[in-house]
């Protein structure tokens, strides 16, 4: 017992499973780039003398959302990928494109080099968001998967932080310079760092495996004894996946559970409070929209770390509990905001709306609500919906249905981004803004009772036992 407790702790502590999960990480730091570079790329490209890269707003449009088809498109080729090649070098290949998008965007010569280079920077943003907190969890220890998963969200929006403070200081081609620069860094470290012990084993390379798991546990962890506990829930799980395994309680429990997650997520109006955020800065008197953007980035980064702090302490449910809250009180707020703003205008046609709150300075205290309530969503949203659905996807499916299952998962939420953000401005001329944001706020609340039925705990488990939890069997 004394020696189990003493492996425990080296384990936790052993510097070089933090050092994978860095060479890991740099990919969603990468994604984060890619996400970040429309906002101080777009104004800048509708202003540009040369006609054939001018874009109208139209195609401004286009250019930021273009992204969310390419990471679809990934996301059904990383879940190929992580099962065929492995989540290592899944990851080094992901890169590529991210390296290729950017230097067509450094080089484009028309609207559709542009276009070409976002696709391919979204493609590997989507093969990143599966493959990255699938590596993770696979390598990580039980007792700080949690604050390690949850770097990976930590990292999307530093890099989305970092592109809108180089965009301050940097025209776009130099912008996208720098956007290349953590792909190509990943690239490099991952080749230093070892395949995940379940695919290793998935593959029948024991003794690969044991190395990687004295890798990233240290020299004198129990590696046959891990690899072994691995292996007896792999042989319980089956071999490769089949149509019936679709009525296994582990499969399709963890799957509902995973798509649902990815849908609330997006349901919440993340993308909406983002729409409206320079606008409501600008109302509280806050001139300069570039700074107010880095603002709104640097609040999500602060509590995204402090939910990755806290992560493997407070549990995945609580936090999606209270974000729920925090989201559901904020965006009805926001819906009253609108609704005063409205009447205060004495305008309540859905399109006039849209510009109604913001078309004469509203009163003082309206202002402040609207930027109260979008502090407050963005903080709910960072300790819990932003990082959770991510890291819950890459802890809850069996090793034979990790790639397809993880592919839906990730393609359930950027086609859902893709079909939100497309869809936004109807939405508001339909329901008026304040119904927009009710129905958000519907949706938050809709996801709190979602996690309290059916969103399982997984704190301090280790994967096998979150699996053997959803098939209902003793552990």
């Amino acid at each position: 017992m004394f020696c189990h407790t003493r492996g425990i702790r080296q384990i936790v502590k052993n510097g070089k499973l933090f050092l994978a999960t860095l060479a890991a990480v740099l990919g969603p730091l990468s994604f984060g780039f890619v996400l970040g570079y429309s906002s101080p790329a777009i104004p800048e490209l509708s202003t540009i003398t040369d006609p054939r890269l001018r874009l109208d707003d139209d195609e401004a449009s286009w250019f930021g959302s273009i992204v969310t088809i390419g990471a679809a498109i990934g996301g059904l080729l990383g879940g190929w990928m992580v099962d065929k090649i492995g989540r290592k070098l899944s990851l080094m290949f992901c890169s590529l494109p991210y390296i290729f998008g950017f230097t067509i965007v450094i080089a484009a010569q028309n609207v559709w080099m542009l276009y070409l280079g976002r696709v391919l920077t979204g493609l590997a943003s989507g093969v990143t968001s599966l493959v990255v907190p699938l590596y993770i969890s696979e390598i990580a220890h039980e007792r700080v998967r949690g604050t390690m998963g949850s770097c990976v969200q930590l990292m999307v929006v530093t890099g989305i932080m970092g592109a809108y403070i180089a965009g301050m200081f940097l025209d776009w081609r130099w912008l996208a310079i720098c956007c290349s620069i953590p792909p190509t860094i990943m690239m490099v470290f991952m080749c230093f760092m070892p395949e995940t012990p379940r695919f290793l084993l998935s593959q029948g390379k024991r003794r690969e495996a044991e190395e990687a798991v004295r890798f990233l546990r240290g020299p004198d962890a129990p590696a046959e004894w891990e690899c072994a506990r691995i292996e007896d829930a792999s042989d319980d799980q089956g071999g490769s996946l089949g149509m019936a395994d679709l009525k296994d309680p582990g499969v399709y429990k963890p799957l509902g559970v995973g798509i649902m997650l990815m849908l609330f997520q997006q349901l919440t109006g993340i993308n909406a409070i983002m729409f409206y955020a320079e606008t409501i800065f600008e109302e509280a008197h806050f001139k300069n929209s570039n700074v107010a953007t880095v603002v709104v980035a640097a609040i999500q980064v602060v509590f995204t770390a402090v939910a990755a702090l806290v992560m493997d302490r407070a549990g995945r449910k609580l936090l999606l509990i209270l974000s729920g809250v925090s989201m559901c009180l904020s965006t009805a707020a926001f819906g009253v905001y609108f609704k005063l703003s409205s009447e205060t205008h004495g305008n309540s046609s859905g399109l006039c709306l849209v510009e109604s709150p913001f078309a004469e300075n509203p009163a003082v205290g309206l202002s402040w609500l609207a930027l109260a309530s979008m502090g407050f969503f963005i903080t709910g949203f960072s300790l819990g919906w932003g990082p959770i659905p991510w890291l819950v996807m890459s802890e809850i499916f069996p090793s034979r249905v990790k790639g397809f299952a993880s592919s839906v998962c990730v393609l359930t939420n950027w086609g859902s981004a893709f079909i939100i953000t497309k869809t936004f401005q109807d939405l508001m001329d339909l329901l008026t803004n304040a119904g927009t944001f009710w129905l958000f706020s519907g949706c938050c609340a809709l996801n709190i009772v979602f996690t309290i039925l059916f969103v399982p705990e997984t704190k301090g488990k280790t994967l096998e036992q979150i699996q053997t939890q959803f098939k209902g069997t003793p552990e």
